[in-house]
């Protein structure tokens, strides 16, 4: 692929890096097995890279992953992250089951004021039926139940973080006014599932509403993801072969500029990236020059080693062929992804 003609017009791949902190291998030993510290280093190390996010896994009790371990509740460690690292994109991965959506929407937004307009929210549209049974479900949701639920859940969380425009906020203490009620949009919410007044009592974030990534689509999902989300994430083979321009022109049909959503391939480096990263760059260079895709978010371990020959091997020879961007554009996540709505000045 090198020399190619690039089909982009000078575009930088988006790249982010899958978290799991439970899924170390079972060759490291338990000491060196994953606490907050070493994920600390991990997202710093992804940081000092210029990795535009770090995607943190979870699992709730009973869920697919029951398994498993998974040390910490994905926002709680978003939190925690968010003091120890200045610029890269922090989204967790939060389940439209076990939570209600207007407390989610209202974690998130604190979480995006914490991080200074960094967070986002990883909802995956792909059902666990044992995680249901822990929270008053335990017959499940049929699929369309599921989708249905879902799609209202995350449009509620989306219209609360629509909820006060980005002047709204007054603090006239002589005046005797907090905030503008002109400026303050009720939800009223009663749908299907859910009944929801709001407002939400946190104000608008730097990045004007944290960054939705869907995932776990199927391609019925797939007009719900070119609706509303920010980030799709598609496996490889994508969904019933979907690509990045295919998702955008679907977008473009319900309203939403082109510039409005990304899509990412999840792929799994392996280790290739110690022996041939000249063989990974090519593969990702091809899949981003034939408008496949935005950009990858790398499935991997939370061990430095692995995470090394990505940004040690694989990163130099991509920033060589000029397919990654040189540095942080700007403080917010939307504005490391190129997403419409960056953050106001």
């Amino acid at each position: 692929m090198r020399g190619s003609n690039d089909r982009r017009n000078g575009a930088t791949m988006c790249l982010a890096v899958s978290l799991f902190p439970g899924e170390a291998p079972f060759e490291v030993p338990m000491s060196a097995r994953p606490d907050f510290s070493l994920l600390a280093r991990f997202v710093q190390k992804a940081e000092a890279a210029g990795l535009d996010m770090v995607l943190l896994a979870d699992s709730a009790p009973g869920g697919g992953a029951s398994n498993r371990q998974v040390p910490f509740e994905a926002t709680t460690l978003l939190a925690a992250l968010a003091t120890v690292t200045n610029k890269i994109g922090l989204v967790a991965a939060a389940s439209t089951v076990a939570h209600q959506p207007y407390n989610l929407a209202r974690r998130f937004a604190s979480l995006d004021v914490i991080s200074h307009g960094r967070a986002g929210w990883n909802a995956t549209m792909a059902q666990d039926p044992r995680e249901a049974a822990n929270f008053s479900r335990p017959e499940g949701f049929s699929r369309d139940d599921f989708r249905r639920h879902a799609e209202e859940f995350i449009g509620i969380v989306q219209g609360l973080w629509r909820g006060w425009d980005p002047d709204a906020l007054l603090f006239d203490q002589h005046g005797g006014r907090f905030f503008d009620p002109e400026k303050m949009h009720l939800l009223d919410h009663k749908g299907e599932f859910f009944s929801v007044r709001g407002p939400l009592n946190v104000a608008r974030s730097p990045q004007d509403a944290p960054v939705l990534v869907l995932s776990g689509l199927s391609e019925p999902d797939m007009d719900i993801g070119a609706r509303v989300a920010d980030v799709i994430l598609l496996d490889e083979p994508s969904v019933a072969g979907a690509k990045a321009d295919d998702v955008k022109r679907r977008a473009v049909a319900f309203g939403r500029g082109p510039g409005a959503i990304k899509v990412l391939m999840n792929v799994a480096p392996g280790a290739d990236m110690a022996a041939r990263p000249d063989v990974i760059a090519d593969r990702l260079e091809e899949s981003f020059r034939s408008k496949s895709c935005d950009g990858f978010n790398m499935l991997m371990p939370p061990v430095l080693s692995v995470l090394d020959d990505f940004v040690d091997r694989v990163l130099p020879e991509l920033r060589r062929r000029g397919l990654v961007h040189p540095d942080y554009r700007n403080a917010t996540l939307r504005s490391h992804l190129g997403l419409a709505g960056e953050e106001r000045q």
